[in-house]
């Protein structure tokens, strides 16, 4: 892996920051910096979106058969790392970095033909059906079922947790559709649509304040059994599948830089007894000691960009590695915060999204989000696989090798 950009690479990193400072509002900019919660509203994750399609640059990831960029996983990582740079929204990942893989590895070519356009496009948003409410990171005892009725599954449960599924117009889901001796064995991938009658979600308002998650119920909902995603019954791995592009194949070393700098940033701004807090040892050594922590993580992201280059899937290991880094450092970064802004902690802004304010009377800008996002940061090492499973599947890697 040659970490040096060639000419053509550089030609290309002039080319991205040209089009962000060409597309790139201001406005987009701090609607994402004001962003306290893990996904940014659809009205500025999707408006950026919108953007990149119109660009062609929506999907690096995908293999251009399916209208990817046909970028090479260096040029891939330049572009991951100048939208960091850059504050860009992040894009919601649901459908393109989930789903999406797994319609491409195991759909039809009906269910590629229909889906895929309409992720690229952006006129489907997606939200995730695992997590039910005895059902969380022992997922294999979900009991949300799936009965054949002729062409269709009707499907009865509820599930938990779902991200963004009060503005998603699909669901992809887990489903029971027969009682195996082993559990696993009996779960099946559907695709599913929000609109369908016997469809109804519940908000759940996060500790952070955000309306972000609910509880979506399933009162027999009718899905067509041409929306399964490949064998009946092998749900289970498609399902961990996916999940090592939702625990592994993003570059987000990026963005965790950009804002342990606007912490540092953050730092400067406020004083106690006229000096800095940035001048304080223990803040400067924390915000050191955070770097290199992001410099190891973006080491481990550039070796599995390196290897998606030929091919590879991130793999189990190496995805709960980057899963558990990647939730603890953003943690960290949010913790550093709250440790900087001291008493202005204690201030709580009701108002969501926090875009929407045109001024605070209380706080600076900079400091709105700052507790929102460390109350949020509590669920990164629950969600997506809780710290402790992802500390057993390192575990049973490195005993079975």
């Amino acid at each position: 892996m040659n970490l040096s950009f060639s000419p053509d690479d550089l030609a290309f990193q002039a080319e991205v920051r040209c089009f962000i400072d060409e597309k790139l509002t201001q406005e987009l900019r701090r609607e994402q910096d004001l962003t306290a919660s893990v996904y940014a509203e659809p009205e500025v994750s999707q408006t950026w979106h919108k953007i990149l399609f119109a660009k062609g640059w929506v999907a690096p990831h995908w293999p251009a058969e399916f209208g990817g960029t046909g970028w090479t996983p260096v040029q891939r990582y330049i572009f991951e790392l100048e939208m960091s740079r850059a504050g860009a929204p992040a894009l919601h990942p649901q459908g393109l970095r989930l789903v999406g893989p797994v319609i491409m590895r195991f759909g039809d070519e009906e269910q590629r033909r229909i889906f895929l356009p309409r992720i690229l496009s952006g006129a489907d948003y997606w939200c995730q059906g695992y997590s039910e409410p005895e059902a969380g990171s022992d997922l294999a005892s979900l009991k949300t079922t799936a009965v054949r009725d002729g062409d269709h599954y009707v499907v009865t449960g509820s599930k938990m947790w779902t991200t963004h599924a009060h503005h998603a117009n699909r669901m992809f889901a887990l489903v029971r559709t027969s009682k195996e001796a082993r559990r696993q064995d009996g779960i099946s991938f559907l695709l599913i649509d929000m609109a369908s009658p016997g469809i109804s979600v519940r908000p759940i308002k996060t500790i952070g304040g955000d309306h972000e998650v609910n509880q979506v119920f399933l009162d027999n909902v009718r899905v067509p059994v041409s929306n399964r995603v490949g064998a009946e019954g092998q749900g289970w791995s498609y399902g961990k599948f996916l999940l090592e592009f939702e625990r592994g194949a993003a570059v987000v070393s990026g963005r965790l830089r950009r804002a342990l700098h606007k912490v540092e940033q953050l730092a400067r701004d406020y004083h106690d007894d006229k000096r800095a807090v940035l001048e304080e040892p223990e803040i400067a050594g924390r915000l050191s000691e955070i770097d290199i922590d992001i410099d190891a993580l973006e080491m481990m992201e550039l070796r599995v960009l390196a290897a998606s280059g030929s091919g590879e899937t991130p793999g189990a290991s190496i995805s709960s590695v980057l899963k558990l880094r990647v939730s603890q450092t953003h943690q960290a970064i949010a913790e550093l915060a709250l440790k900087v802004i001291g008493t202005d902690g204690l201030f709580w802004e009701n108002q969501r999204p926090l875009y929407r304010l045109s001024n605070s009377p209380m706080l600076p800008e900079n400091s709105l989000p700052v507790l929102a996002r460390y109350l949020d940061t509590r669920a990164y090492t629950i969600f997506g696989g809780t710290a402790e499973i992802q500390h057993d599947i390192i575990a049973k890697v490195i005993i079975d090798d």
